[in-house]
């Protein structure tokens, strides 16, 4: 009899394993955010490691509904919860939210650098950023649910979050405008370090504008969004793509951008607090409307090479 079936619990690794199937588009990190966000509450070891009961596990199943089927934001999700609704089906307005795309939190995935072991994530107890030390080597298999990683990384992985918009595999998250919860300030070789770029490969990044740099006192620094782009240009050019390619994306941005732009320019017009939040508010959501629909049409368009034969 296998370790798993002995155990009554899973760990959260395993539990990503068990839904992927049916959520596609879950992750750990999305599951580390729905309990910062006061939705899970698993049990933990004294080691700081989750542990997943059927009942939590059912509880994440249930919020991950919400979401993909009737688009409900986090907050409203949480209401029903805190009410014990959780066998009830929605109403058409809850709480007097129509149901509809929400962006008032991040659900970062993971694609700057490849999906996290479907075994390991950060614990809240103290771990040291050096890879291969601390508590991830001393846990028992199947159990580890470590990640240690250095900051700035971490950060950068945390960075863009989503609630209430379902996104397919891949997408980075439905935030885009979003930087991330934290920032960080990075010198060049910093941030070429941290990304895994070499420093030419990192100029390159910078002629083509993807990347770009704050100048304060004669000091040129980096923040998380500059490393979220390095990141991504390192995964990118694992396949054979340099900067030259992913100019294209920033081509396509400043386009959208300016088609945004158009929307909401009557209640920057305006000038006063109300209009400029109903004015970020709609940016928001125009940006993550356009990222879906951009994730959905890609993945139509090479469906002849996902679709099994």
């Amino acid at each position: 009899m296998s370790r798993v079936a002995e155990r009554a619990h899973l760990s959260i690794g395993e539990v990503l394993t068990l839904l992927q199937q049916e959520f596609p588009d879950v992750t750990i990190s999305k599951i580390r955010f729905l309990e910062s966000q006061g939705l899970l509450d698993p049990e933990r070891t004294p080691s700081g490691y989750r542990k997943f009961y059927d009942d939590d596990i059912e509880r994440l199943r249930w919020i991950l509904r919400q979401q993909r089927e009737h688009f409900l934001p986090l907050k409203v999700i949480k209401g029903r919860l805190e009410r014990g609704e959780l066998d009830e089906p929605p109403p058409g307005l809850a709480d007097g939210v129509e149901p509809g795309p929400s962006l008032d939190g991040a659900v970062p995935d993971e694609a700057a650098g490849g999906p996290v072991a479907a075994d390991t994530e950060p614990a809240t107890a103290p771990a040291p950023a050096l890879e291969g030390a601390g508590p991830a080597a001393e846990a028992p298999a199947g159990d580890a649910d470590a990640e240690p990683v250095a900051a700035a990384e971490a950060e950068a992985d945390e960075a863009v979050a989503t609630e209430g918009v379902p996104l397919p595999p891949g997408a980075y998250g439905a935030n885009p405008l979003d930087a991330g919860p934290t920032s960080v300030s990075l010198s060049r070789d910093e941030l070429a370090a941290a990304a895994g770029l070499e420093p030419e490969a990192l100029a390159e990044l910078e002629r083509f504008g993807l990347v770009s740099g704050r100048s304060v006192g004669g000091v040129v620094s980096y923040d998380d969004s500059a490393l979220v782009v390095a990141r991504l240009a390192a995964a990118f050019a694992g396949y054979g793509l340099g900067p030259r390619h992913l100019r294209m994306y920033k081509v396509a941005a400043e386009r959208e951008a300016g088609l945004f732009e158009q929307v909401v320019m009557p209640l920057v017009k305006q000038r006063n607090p109300v209009a400029r939040s109903q004015a970020v508010d709609s940016l928001r959501h125009l940006a993550a409307l356009g990222q879906s629909l951009h994730a959905a049409v890609l993945r139509d368009t090479l469906r002849q090479y996902t679709e099994r034969g």
